[in-house]
């Protein structure tokens, strides 16, 4: 699980602080104060790990990808092209991370499951603007180890251990710099030739590689619903930026034959029927399934029932709220246990009911299979149900972080939010969902006008 965030010089954010990330953590605001940019810090750094492209700092985005930046002056805050861009990445290892010292008899030099990953960045001057980074820090426990670019050297690095005993040890007849490390993450491969005991800086690497790996986005923008689906075997790892994927991974699912716990002692169901049972509960449909047009075909149809009662008809011919909710379910349900999925505002399209009973699915996902939720949502009615559950004592207050983005002078701020054991948020903005009892009081008097108009 991510636990914390830290950006500075990072599009309209100066310096952030440290964000703590919760297993359910929602960003509120106004438009354009910042919070996507938050979740865009993330999904840079996934898709930088997913090149293949060893030579490029930050992979930006294309078309492909989950988002596309532009380019360095593009994310830099205020479009500085002196900028120094600084992303901080904390989270929790499966088990503890062990480090060893081979060359002092496998003495441990420190073992925690807290890990952190730091990366500063630079644009150098001249006509390529090239990327360079000023330095790279991982962080075990409190040790660090890392690299930094040498001092009054061009293109030179040099390797520290910090906050630990422990020393790097360089290979006889080697005391050579280091060049440049690979993207914004790696080691360069003359470390473990230059010194005799650095083999575990490729185990970090790997820690963060199989962490951004298990970060999933779904965008705001997802697919219309299709009266056919085609499915020739491929096997998506998500639901894919616009929840195109979505039959797919529900037929993948079906032929590995994955199940999913509802409870103690309830019996396990298949992905497709668990998605089924939450749209009943979310009182949209009464069920659906998957079919194939024949036997042995590879074009499916999704067929669904709005009440016990009606005739069955395709999904693209009921309420268009079905088919956006669709992919935010699956996901959540489809991808491995203990990842992070990424939703921005999950809520379009859905009936404010439907949008308070979101916040119980994601209650749900990671109290289930430990999914954790990193969301960006403008909805009144999700942030009340996660309010009323944690009174209910339905999710814990621990589990739920709340944050809200406003815009100040030239950049973005943030606010934690505090909830208290009643649910109740103590520095919530006034009037950020509007005036309601301004609006009554206005309408109100407005009625009250008209009455003594029409009495002349």
């Amino acid at each position: 699980m991510l636990t914390r965030l830290h950006l500075r010089n990072f599009k309209s954010w100066s310096d952030t602080g440290d964000v703590s990330l919760r297993p359910i953590t929602g960003l509120f605001g106004t438009n354009s104060s910042g919070k996507t940019s938050l979740l865009q810090s993330l999904l840079l750094l996934k898709q930088t790990a997913d090149s293949s492209d060893r030579g490029l700092v930050f992979h930006f985005g294309d078309k492909t990808t989950a988002v596309d930046l532009g380019g360095f002056d593009s994310v830099a805050f205020a479009h500085a092209a002196d900028a120094e861009l600084a992303l901080s990445l904390d989270w929790l290892h499966p088990t503890k991370f062990q480090i060893v010292d081979t060359k002092d008899d496998d003495k441990e030099v420190v073992a925690d499951p807290g890990l952190g990953f730091s990366v500063v960045v630079t644009q150098a001057s001249g006509r390529t603007s090239r990327l360079l980074v000023s330095e790279m820090t991982y962080r075990v426990g409190q040790a660090t180890f890392g690299m930094r670019r040498a001092p009054k050297a061009k293109l030179e690095y040099e390797l520290f251990a910090e906050q630990t005993d422990f020393r790097f040890i360089h290979s006889v007849g080697r005391k050579w710099p280091l060049p440049l490390p690979v993207k914004s993450y790696g080691f360069p491969d003359q470390v473990r030739a230059y010194f005799q005991n650095a083999g575990f800086l490729s185990d970090l690497e790997l820690a963060l590689e199989e962490r951004l790996r298990n970060v999933y986005y779904l965008g705001p923008l997802r697919a219309y619903p299709e009266r056919r689906y085609t499915w020739a075997g491929a096997q998506p790892t998500d639901m894919g930026r616009a929840g195109e994927s979505v039959v797919d991974a529900l037929l993948v699912s079906r032929e590995r034959g994955d199940t999913i716990s509802p409870g103690f002692k309830r019996k396990r169901l298949t992905l497709e029927a668990y998605v089924a049972q939450w749209l009943k509960t979310l009182g949209l449909i009464h069920d659906f399934r998957v079919e194939a047009l024949a036997s042995g075909s590879q074009v499916f149809q999704v067929k669904v029932r709005k009440s016990a009662d009606s005739a069955e008809v395709l999904i693209t011919d009921v309420g268009f709220g079905v088919s956006q909710i669709l992919p935010v379910l699956v996901l959540c349900f489809y991808v491995p246990e203990g990842s992070t999925v990424i939703l921005e505002q999950p809520e379009i399209h859905l009936h404010p009911a439907v949008q308070a009973g979101l916040a119980d699915v994601l209650v749900d996902a990671w109290q289930k299979r430990r999914v954790q939720i990193l969301l960006e949502s403008h909805s009144e009615h999700l942030l009340r149900r996660l309010q009323r559950r944690i009174a209910e004592k339905g999710v814990s207050r621990d589990d739920v972080g709340l944050f809200f983005c406003r815009t100040e002078g030239s950049g973005s701020k943030l606010t934690s939010l505090e909830v208290d054991l009643f649910g109740k948020i103590r520095n919530w903005p006034e009037g950020f969902f509007g005036d309601e009892f301004g609006e009554i009081a206005a309408m109100s008097k407005a009625a009250q006008e008209r009455r003594k108009e029409e009495q002349r």
